[in-house]
């Protein structure tokens, strides 16, 4: 899974922050690695330079194969919670589509993309 961290001019922490969320992102989001081919962050602060209540907000974007992107977004008051937040939201938002394409017995369904 590839993952792309993209800030706005807002965001500090450069590198580590970016390496820290695809850290916790690859150990997060493990068991989807063969059906998430890329996921995207996008981290931004609301109120720019004032602070306030829940003023971050993570927005992720997982491209899945063969099926529809899924997008989730949280906000917070640090971009940590947000981002923990988001791929929690994730996760649940990934098992529900992914779990659509096969039945209780791991076959396909009607619900199945066509190729």
């Amino acid at each position: 899974m590839q993952i792309q961290v993209h800030t706005d001019d807002h965001i500090q922490g450069g590198e580590s922050l970016a390496q820290w969320i695809q850290d916790e992102a690859g150990t997060r989001l493990a068991r989807f690695n063969e059906n998430v081919t890329r996921l995207e962050v996008f981290l931004t602060d609301l109120d720019s330079s004032k602070s306030g209540v829940s003023d971050k907000r993570c927005r992720l974007e997982a491209r899945v194969v063969s099926r529809q992107p899924v997008t989730v977004t949280a906000d917070a008051d640090k971009l940590a919670a947000a981002f923990i937040s988001a791929v929690d939201k994730l996760a649940r938002a990934l098992d529900n589509d992914l779990g659509r394409v096969k039945d209780i017995h791991g076959r396909d369904t009607i619900r199945a993309a066509q190729e």
